[in-house]
């Protein structure tokens, strides 16, 4: 853990100027200061030796804590005293840039809480509370600050919406925070009885402070329409809140707020603990391109015989269902359908076709197994998403999207993310990535599956990359015509054209594949892991972690076997190896890395540590059914037999000393049962290792 003064604190560096030291320290040595050191009070005195009222009030505020089950993280304590130092020092546009998954909207929220009980305005004279704004792009984003901000008083805080303006005939004024979407503010006001749009209802000192979350997606754009809200308000102070480094195309955002007066990355998120380390299965198949084939059908439109169709142009020009559901077969087979999974899709419709896909394939009886969330689903897509962010509720357990769920979307227990769209962008890949990496009790690690190549953007230097130089913001287009009214149409992708729809062209070609065709479809997957460094590694990589972690914990095939055959060793070494990063996930898959889904990983980790052939778990039950149980009475037998086959179809686990009392209830109605038809439950213990050391003798 750093400490609060570490990355792009507050304190300038003349703080300690004068101060001399060698770090980082050579090996073995230690870091070397030159006395005197500088005490607590001296330290103050040069990082804020200026005296500033403002600085002083914020911090007689106390966090607000609920009574003490909120508890700060370090970094989210440094943005907030970088925020507000800001807005003591009168900077007037600021920018706070940290990784999704990180808390933004609680940052702001306390940010708010400190300007209200302190009484700061735009007067710098505390006679009366702030008005702050809160401005997001989606309803989905403002109910969630609405929410986060729900320990201000009931009258201080009010929403901006269709509904409001409705029954007040007029934009609401008696509050001290007020949350909305740009989309409102930008409707024809005819229904307030005023004319122009609602936002310049409000005077442009109305605001003494605004908060525009997500402001990369439009608020901060040149060519956006919704910078008129920002440019009408410019008397307020502004806060943008971003996942996203400074690039290319988001330079506008630096441009309008300035370098962030504090960032911190997903690779830092990751490293301290605060956000979920991922993996990346990527999918490479063999109709990942299509070149028409005459033996194929062409069902709708006119196809280019002789063109190659890549991933861009499938599901917005070239439609191939058996294409789609391969895919969908493919990921279903291979995770646990119980897990809560987001698919991106090229458009609305091909969301729409995926989600009737996994309907089909799942194993869930639930109608409701699966449900699309898109711009077009309106109010029934926004219950959809409170469900399936309800860690309480089971399903919805997939949603499929488009663009709508690609940013700021709070669902802390996806396991899954499927790509089956291409990604446009590095700030569009990072902000994906950012609905898996929230924490969870029990949530180790996240995976993402890759139909479309989208991991070659872990090869970009940008991956939490040194930002780029701010290149000066272009003019702004003339305004447009307004959106119809109560609209709320979805920002375009960053990085690329068109909005929800993915900018789908009317015209498709449907092809259907020849009969048999659909059967040879095939598919190569490799993962790749996160490593330590902030970068993705190689399953080679990581299996060259592996065999130097275990090299440490075994040191020949004798203790491997020992330690293998009694079950309360075997469980003692599995928890040594969950400590190090290698929990039952990453274990299985590992049986992949090895090709041997098949095997025990007993054979897995000999195969790993000293390069032994691995035998599949029915060639070891065999080997025990055919001259390990002679010994024993049939009635044992026979619940050794089964004890094996579900070995073998399930793996080592089903070995576990827990188990036994669960083989016993299946197989005789209770332990007590058991032991009546095969005595004491030491000699069916004895019976059930014995078995085990058998089964590992070779």
């Amino acid at each position: 853990m750093r400490p609060v003064w570490g990355h792009a604190s507050p304190m300038p560096p003349t703080a300690l100027a004068g101060i001399r030291l060698t770090w980082p320290p050579g090996p073995g040595a230690e870091a070397e200061f030159a006395p005197p050191f500088p005490s607590p009070e001296d330290l103050w005195q040069r990082a804020f030796g200026v005296p500033n009222e403002w600085r002083l009030r914020f911090g007689a505020v106390p966090f607000e804590t609920d009574g003490g089950k909120w508890e700060l993280r370090y970094y989210q304590h440094n943005a907030i005293t970088a925020a507000l130092e800001a807005v003591a020092l009168e900077q007037s546009r600021i920018l706070l840039t940290l990784a999704t998954g990180t808390g933004k909207t609680f940052i702001a929220f306390q940010i708010a809480w400190k300007l209200f009980q302190a009484k700061w305005n735009l007067t710098r004279t505390p006679t009366r509370r702030p008005r702050i704004l809160f401005l997001a792009d989606r309803n989905i984003l403002a109910d969630q600050a609405y929410n986060a901000f729900s320990a201000f008083p009931s009258d201080a805080i009010t929403r901006i919406d269709p509904d409001t303006l409705r029954k007040k005939g007029g934009v609401p004024r008696n509050a001290s925070l007020f949350v909305t979407i740009f989309q409102t503010f930008m409707v024809s006001s005819g229904m307030t009885g005023e004319a122009g749009p609602v936002y310049k209802s409000y005077p442009p000192d109305f605001f003494d402070f605004i908060i525009i979350d997500e402001c990369h997606r439009g608020g901060a754009n040149d060519e956006s329409q919704w910078r008129e809200v920002l440019d009408w308000f410019a008397p307020a102070t502004q806060l943008g809140l971003t996942a996203t480094p400074k690039r290319a195309v988001n330079a506008d955002t630096y441009a309008y707020f300035g370098d962030p007066v504090y960032t911190y990355a997903l690779k830092e998120g990751i490293e301290d603990g605060f956000l979920t380390p991922f993996k990346v299965r990527q999918m490479a198949s063999t109709i990942d391109e299509y070149v028409y084939d005459p033996t194929d059908t062409v069902l709708v439109g006119e196809i280019e015989e002789d063109r190659n169709y890549i991933e861009a142009d499938f599901n917005t020009r070239l439609i191939i269902e058996e294409r789609e559901l391969s895919r969908v077969q493919e990921f279903m087979d291979e995770v646990d359908q119980r897990q809560k999974t987001l698919v991106f899709c090229a458009t609305q419709d091909h969301a729409a076709r995926v989600r009737d896909m996994i309907n089909q394939i799942k194993v869930s009886t639930d109608p409701n197994y699966c449900q699309r969330v898109t711009a077009n689903d309106g109010a029934i897509g926004d219950q959809h998403l409170r469900d399936f962010q309800d860690n309480d509720k089971t399903v919805p357990t997939i949603l499929t999207t488009s663009q709508k769920l690609s940013t700021g979307v709070d669902a802390r227990n996806v396991r899954h993310i499927v790509l089956m769209r291409p990604v446009r962008s590095m700030i569009e890949f990072k902000q994906i990535i950012g609905r898996g990496t929230r924490t969870y009790d029990g949530k180790d690690f996240f995976t993402i599956w890759d139909f479309v190549k989208a991991h070659e953007n872990f090869n970009d230097p940008e991956w939490d990359g040194p930002p780029e130089e701010v290149t000066p913001p272009r003019p702004r287009p003339t305004k447009g015509d307004e959106p119809p009214p109560g609209a709320e149409p979805e920002p375009p992708a960053p990085g690329g054209e068109g909005g929800d729809d993915g900018g789908e062209p009317t015209a498709k070609i449907m092809v259907k594949l020849a009969d048999g065709k659909a059967r040879s479809i095939h598919y190569l997957a490799t993962t790749t892991y996160w490593g330590p460094d902030g970068r993705p590694i190689s399953a080679a990589e990581f299996l060259t972690r592996l065999f130097g972690d275990l090299s440490g914990m075994v040191a020949d095939e004798d203790q491997l076997r020992t330690i293998w055959s009694n079950p309360d060793n075997r469980e003692h070494f599995l928890t040594q190896l969950d400590d190090n990063g290698y929990d039952p996930d990453r274990l299985d898959d590992i049986r992949r890395l090895v090709d041997a889904p098949k095997s025990d990983l007993y054979d897995v980790l000999s195969y790993i540590l000293f390069a032994n052939p691995p035998k599949t778990r029915h060639d070891r039950a065999e080997t025990v059914r055919q001259d390990g149980l002679a010994d024993f009475g049939n009635e044992m037998k026979d619940l050794l037999l089964g004890i094996l086959k579900a070995y073998e179809t399930a793996g080592e686990a089903e070995l576990a000393g827990k188990k036994l009392g669960q083989f016993l209830t299946a197989r005789y109605g209770s332990v007590s049962e058991g032991k009546v038809k095969l005595g004491d439950l030491q000699t069916i213990r004895d019976a059930f290792n014995r078995m085990q050391a058998g089964l590992y003798a070779d």
